[in-house]
């Protein structure tokens, strides 16, 4: 069966995140004072082949643990569809 996966991964919120807090400080200079504290992080898509849902999730639990997160300063969530 095919699978595909949608993974965010995001700076913890116990770390200061630089590129978040830049682009919080700019919001006025566009108009946009309402808005803050902006955390950026990653957004991806796998495809999978796997027997099923199971087998499939714990492959993209491995390619984040092993490869996609760095879990010293990073978190990862994911949902897996079939396809």
């Amino acid at each position: 069966m095919k699978f595909k996966a949608e993974i965010d991964v995001m700076p913890l919120k116990a770390l200061l995140d630089p590129q978040g807090k830049a682009v919080s400080s700019s919001m006025s200079n566009v108009g946009l004072s309402q808005i803050s504290n902006v955390r950026i992080g990653k957004h991806m898509t796998l495809e999978i082949e796997a027997s099923n849902m199971d087998d499939a999730k714990g492959l993209v639990d491995k390619a984040c643990k092993d490869m996609l997160c760095n879990q010293i300063m990073e978190e990862y969530h994911f949902t897996v569809t079939a396809f």
